[in-house]
């Protein structure tokens, strides 16, 4: 049952999310960013020296890959997801920057029906409907509680999903061909590192303190076993359950909202993450569908692969 790793990065996820509200009263976006990205280099690197010297390999032969671009377009993808989320994270209340970054299958099922209109295709109506009831829901969720000053922070995170949908595509072609986790998620790191890194020297660093370096450490200890997680449930676990057992970080950041930050759901903000869940697994399910039906028509292949080197049953998330 690997697909139960996701409900550990889920928990993971929301801590981090936590670790990342407390610090960015302190630390910039492009810090978090670089210091997430740099524990992560140092954590999987150890992992994977670990494991190099018990196979008889030297790092090197460990880090090689014939995947290049592969994994540059998904820690590309992964790094702008991060960055926006980070970004919302500091100007949300947890649950909802949570929610919204979960609602990624959204995007993916209305790519697919785009696609599906621009080849005559009929539309699945259900996919319309799901779409429809799923966007509402990002509508009741933001609307109760929000300032006018929130809504810049709102339309950043749901950005963020589109980026976060075509990294956990690329995750799942990467474990598909193969690609060992630990690698994934080092060259992930390193991308966070290296793009946080410059971002912070044009804006400037902070100095740290115990308590900061403390919040930083989380950030990256926790980021770092999330992807590590996530890797191993999309890459080598069902990708429907997967996607699904994700959702559970909405609860995990609702009870840490309510805990630590004081956050009080309403009850429109309750319905709207509700409406998100659900609608956003019925797009998971048909957008899984419809690229199986997509591959079994070679003649269509633009259906067939969301993204170049994509398998046909890859995760919307």
């Amino acid at each position: 049952m690997q697909s139960v790793w996701m409900v550990v990065a889920a928990l993971l996820f929301s801590v981090m999310g936590v670790a990342v509200k407390l610090a960015s009263t302190q630390y910039n976006t492009w810090e978090i960013v670089a210091y997430r990205g740099l524990f992560g280099v140092a954590i999987m690197g150890a992992v994977i020296a670990w494991r190099a010297r018990r196979g008889g390999a030297s790092v090197v032969e460990a880090l090689s890959t014939r995947h290049v671009f592969m994994h540059v377009r998904r820690s590309v993808a992964g790094t702008c997801s991060l960055t926006l989320w980070f970004v919302a994270i500091a100007g949300l209340p947890l649950a909802t920057a949570m929610t919204i970054n979960s609602s990624s299958p959204l995007f993916i099922g209305a790519w697919i029906a785009w696609l599906a209109y621009r080849l005559g295709e009929p539309i699945d109506r259900t996919m319309t409907v799901a779409l429809l009831c799923g966007f509402f829901g990002v509508v009741l969720l933001l609307q109760p509680t929000f300032n006018a000053d929130q809504w810049g922070y709102a339309v950043i995170g749901t950005v963020s999903t589109i980026f976060t949908a075509t990294a956990y595509l690329s995750v799942k072609a990467l474990g598909q061909i193969g690609e060992p986790d630990t690698r994934i998620v080092f060259y992930f790191s390193a991308f966070n590192a290296i793009t946080g890194l410059v971002g912070a020297a044009i804006f400037g660093f902070h100095a740290l303190d115990l308590r900061g370096f403390a919040l930083l450490a989380g950030v990256g200890l926790t980021g770092t076993l999330a992807q590590l997680a996530v890797t191993r449930a999309f890459g080598f676990g069902g990708t429907l359950l997967s996607a699904n057992l994700g959702y559970t970080g909405i609860v995990f950041s609702t009870a840490w909202g309510y805990l630590i930050f004081g956050d009080r759901l309403h009850l429109a903000n309750a319905l709207g993450m509700a409406v998100i869940v659900v609608s956003s697994a019925v797009a998971t399910l048909l957008t899984a569908r419809a690229l199986k039906r997509a591959a079994a028509q070679p003649d269509e292949t633009v259906v067939a692969h969301p993204s170049p080197g994509v398998p046909e049953d890859a995760s919307p998330r």
